[in-house]
């Protein structure tokens, strides 16, 4: 299996337009693999309580924050997210020395989704991640079959005034703060010199495997990747393209700009394929505090035959229902001991109004286009609606508690008339 999986950016001041962080990110998964976002309230819990995460049980949080998530529906974790704090994480898969062949235990997904809900800073969520991941390990199958398709992971953490890129290799990590201009990862290890937080054992690991002479100057990405580039030509490719699409808009990165990079097919960003882009993410963060923070998800596969719908953190936020997929409770199939015997049908009810005129625009391209500009014209007047939130804040918070699904029942009206 070849490393394809995602693409992650980030831009902060003086690459945006504003005072605001831009967060963006394509999830490249099976292409069979459906996507969907959900939301979860914040919670509180008794000193004893256990999170059943993907694999294996932990201890539960006292508090956990309000998160909205987009995740392959077969497992718990998530691909990327925000929360109630305006706290934004992607995660990548990246091969290097370290065999990611380990027992079963947390997902970089499953630490994507602890992150957002244990931590309100996106430097506490690295804290979170290094920690869960030295106390318990990442590891188990990625995919939902058989195959053990195994990684390790980075994470593009952002927040309302800083990134932070936090990279793994089995238990041993090493992060690296972002102030400001914009930084993309893909599926290579990408912290060389500058090293802001690290495992207190990473460098001493290295030296005693013979990756280090411990005289040299540390880099992380030399240190631990390959000895080779062959597994991560693919990566390195994505990550220079996207790298230049950030480039050119630099200065002027709005939410747009974001959406126009993770439709970018030429590049490879937007990817076709078995492994293609299943869901997709864009966060606008002000940095002004008393400011709202609005996260657009599609929740179907391409984001060129998609709507990107916003949702904005507030109380008595309505259902995620038609994004949600079914639940086969402890009969799920990647719950019961030997894993993934069989492959239930997970499409939520906007991915199956979604599958057939995907269909229709890829065979007909007039009656595609025309399809196109409808959607286009739907998330134009969603984002011109959010930038007046975002200039003046949330006056009437009762409206927008049904943002996100009003916006999906009327993207499925889209498709019903077409």
């Amino acid at each position: 299996m070849l490393p394809s999986s995602c693409d992650t950016f980030v831009a902060l001041p003086p690459s945006t337009e504003g005072q605001r962080i831009i967060f963006g990110k394509n999830s490249d998964r099976p292409c069979d693999e459906v996507q969907e976002v959900v939301y979860f309230p914040p919670m509180d819990y008794g000193p004893d309580e256990k999170v059943e995460c993907t694999y294996i049980q932990i201890d539960q949080a006292s508090h956990t924050y309000a998160v909205v998530l987009s995740k392959p529906a077969w497992l718990w974790g998530a691909e990327m997210g925000a929360n109630e704090h305006q706290v934004c994480i992607g995660n990548e898969a990246v091969w290097g020395r370290e065999s990611a062949d380990g027992e079963e235990a947390l997902l970089g997904m499953d630490l994507v989704r602890l992150g957002l809900e244990r931590a309100d800073t996106a430097e506490k969520a690295v804290d979170v991640i290094a920690e869960l991941l030295e106390k318990y390990g990442q590891g188990g199958p990625c995919l939902e079959d058989q195959c053990g398709f195994t990684y390790h992971n980075s994470f593009l953490i952002s927040d309302r005034k800083e990134a932070w890129l936090l990279e793994t290799s089995g238990k041993y990590w090493a992060a690296e703060r972002v102030e400001g201009g914009y930084r993309n990862i893909s599926n290579q290890y990408g912290i060389t010199t500058k090293i802001d937080k690290e495992h207190p054992e990473m460098r001493e690991y290295a030296r005693s495997k013979g990756w280090w002479d411990g005289e040299s100057e540390f880099n992380f990405a030399t240190v631990y990747s390959f000895l080779t580039t062959a597994r991560i030509e693919s990566a390195g490719t994505r990550y220079c393209e996207g790298k230049r699409l950030l480039e050119k808009r630099n200065g002027h990165i709005t939410a747009e700009a974001m959406m126009d990079i993770l439709r970018d097919k030429e590049s490879g960003i937007n990817m076709e394929g078995m492994f293609m882009t299943t869901g997709s993410m864009v966060s606008v963060v002000p940095r002004d505090p008393a400011l709202p923070g609005v996260h657009y998800f599609t929740a179907t596969p391409d984001p060129e035959r998609s709507v990107f719908k916003p949702f904005v953190f507030v109380k008595n936020v309505h259902e995620l229902g038609e994004t949600s997929s079914p639940s086969f409770g402890p009969d799920d199939p990647a719950k019961k001991k030997p894993r993934f015997q069989s492959k239930p049908d997970r499409k939520h009810p906007l991915f199956v109004k979604h599958e057939p005129i995907a269909a229709i625009m890829e065979s007909y391209k007039d009656r595609g286009q025309k399809i196109t500009e409808d959607l286009r014209q739907l998330e134009k007047e969603k984002v011109g609606e959010m930038e007046n939130i975002l200039q003046v804040g949330i006056e009437q918070p009762d409206m927008l508690v049904n943002l996100f699904p009003g916006c999906v029942l009327k993207e499925m009206s889209v498709y019903s008339k077409s």
